[in-house]
C-alpha cells in the first residue's frame, strides 16, 4: 500500500515538473516572437524610410516581404500581420513602458539602444529584454489599437502586474477601465496611472465608477430584486473579482451581524491583501438614500468593533446603486478620508460619450460648489 501512495505522490510530482516546463517553454516561445516581430518591424521600418522617396514604396514593400515570408512560414506572415509588425514597432519604438525599475523609469532609459543588424539572441537577455514575458503577440495587437498614449501604457501595465490573459485584457478595454479611473482623479494621478499602473494606497483608490457589470448577463428591469444581482455576481465571481481590481479576496456572502438581539445582513464581505482591510458591498437597485449610507456606516463600525484585527487598517464599505444621487452622497459622508463610499454600476458596456457627459456634469457640480463657497467665506 505504501509503494503504491509513494508511486502516486512520485508520479503526481513529475506530472508537476512537466507542467510547468510546457509552461515556461510557452512563455519563452511568445516572448521570443514577440521580440522578433518587433526586430522585423524596425527592419521593414529602415527599409520604408530608405525608399521614402516614393510615395508607395512601403506598401510594395511589405505587400513582396509578405508574399515571401509565406511561402517559408505560412499563414502567420500574411500582408496584414506584416503591417502590424511594422506598425508594433512604430509604436514601441524603444520597448515597453512596463519594463521598469520600479520608480518610473521605462525600457527606453533603462536599456541600451537597440544597434543595427541586432540578433533576437541579444534582445532575448535579460540585460535587453525589450517586452515582458507575460504579454504574448496578441496582446500587442489589442494594444496597438489603442490610439492614446497614456491609455494603451496604463493598460500594458495592469496586464503585466495582474497577468491578465488576452481575453481579460480585451474586457477591460472595452470596459474602458482606465477612462472610468481618470474621472476623478487629478492631473498628477492621472500622469501616474499612464506611468505606473494603477496604486492602491486607501479604499477610493479601488473604487471605479461607474463598475461595469456586463459580464453578468443581466438586462435592465424592474422587477428585479437584490438577491438576483447578488447571485449573479456569486455566479461570476471570478469575473467580478478582475472588475474590482487588485488585491481582493471573496470572504463571504449575507454575512449576519447581530445588535443587540437584532440581526443585519451585509451583502457581500471582501479583503484587500493591499489595503490590509475589509471591504463591505451593500447592493442596491434604484435611487440611493441616506439610509444606506447610514446602514453602511452601521456595517462598518460593526467590523471595527467586532471582527478587525489589530493589524488590520479600518474597514471601508461601498454602496452599489444603480442610481447614485452625489447631491445626498456630499451632504451625508465627510470629504475627507470617509469610511463609507458609493458608487454606480451599469450592466452594459459605456460608451466614449457616455463617460465624456458624466465628466462634464460632474465638473460642472464641483465648478458649482466651489463658486458656491467662495461666495459664503465672501
Amino acid at each position: 500500500m505504501s509503494d503504491k501512495l509513494d508511486n502516486e505522490a512520485l508520479t503526481k510530482r513529475l506530472v508537476s515538473i512537466v507542467e510547468q516546463a510546457r509552461e515556461h517553454v510557452s512563455r519563452s516561445v511568445n516572448t521570443a516572437m514577440v521580440h522578433a516581430y518587433w526586430l522585423m518591424g524596425r527592419e521593414i521600418v529602415e527599409s520604408d524610410q530608405a525608399g521614402r522617396t516614393r510615395a508607395d514604396y512601403g506598401e510594395v514593400l511589405m505587400r513582396a516581404v509578405a508574399k515571401n515570408l509565406q511561402s517559408q512560414f505560412g499563414r502567420g506572415f500574411s500582408y496584414s500581420n506584416v503591417k502590424r509588425m511594422r506598425q508594433f514597432y512604430l509604436t514601441y519604438p524603444e520597448g515597453s513602458p512596463a519594463i521598469a525599475d520600479g520608480k518610473g523609469a521605462t525600457a527606453s532609459s533603462l536599456l541600451p539602444p537597440v544597434q543595427k543588424g541586432a540578433t533576437l539572441s541579444r534582445l532575448f537577455t535579460s540585460e535587453s529584454t525589450r517586452f515582458p514575458s507575460a504579454m504574448s503577440w496578441s496582446h500587442y495587437c489589442l494594444l496597438m489599437r489603442i490610439d492614446s498614449k497614456p491609455a494603451r501604457s496604463f493598460y500594458e501595465i495592469e496586464a503585466v502586474q495582474g497577468a491578465w490573459s488576452v481575453r481579460e485584457l480585451e474586457r477591460q478595454i472595452g470596459s474602458m477601465l482606465y477612462e472610468r479611473l481618470t474621472k476623478s482623479r487629478d492631473e498628477a494621478a492621472v500622469k501616474a496611472l499612464s506611468s505606473q499602473g494603477l496604486i492602491i494606497e486607501k479604499p477610493a483608490d479601488a473604487i471605479k465608477d461607474p463598475m461595469v457589470l456586463e459580464f453578468l448577463g443581466l438586462e435592465e428591469r424592474t422587477h428585479w430584486h437584490e438577491r438576483d444581482l447578488e447571485q449573479a455576481i456569486i455566479d461570476r465571481l471570478e469575473t467580478f473579482l478582475l472588475e474590482l481590481g487588485k488585491g481582493f479576496c471573496f470572504v463571504g456572502r449575507q454575512k449576519r451581524l447581530t445588535v443587540d438581539g437584532d440581526h443585519f445582513y451585509v451583502d457581500l464581505v471582501f479583503y484587500n491583501r493591499l489595503l490590509r482591510c475589509f471591504i463591505l458591498i451593500d447592493l442596491k437597485l434604484g435611487k440611493l438614500t441616506h439610509q444606506d449610507l447610514g446602514q453602511m456606516q452601521m456595517y462598518v463600525n460593526y467590523f471595527d468593533q467586532f471582527e478587525r484585527e489589530e493589524s488590520d487598517a479600518p474597514t471601508a464599505g461601498i454602496v452599489l446603486c444603480s442610481d447614485k444621487n452625489d447631491a445626498m452622497v456630499k451632504i451625508t459622508l465627510p470629504e475627507s478620508d470617509p469610511a463609507v463610499h458609493a458608487a454606480r454600476y451599469q450592466l452594459y458596456l459605456p460608451t466614449e460619450s457616455e463617460l465624456k457627459k458624466e465628466l462634464t456634469k460632474e465638473r460642472a457640480a464641483a465648478e458649482v460648489a466651489l463658486q458656491t463657497a467662495s461666495d459664503d467665506s465672501a
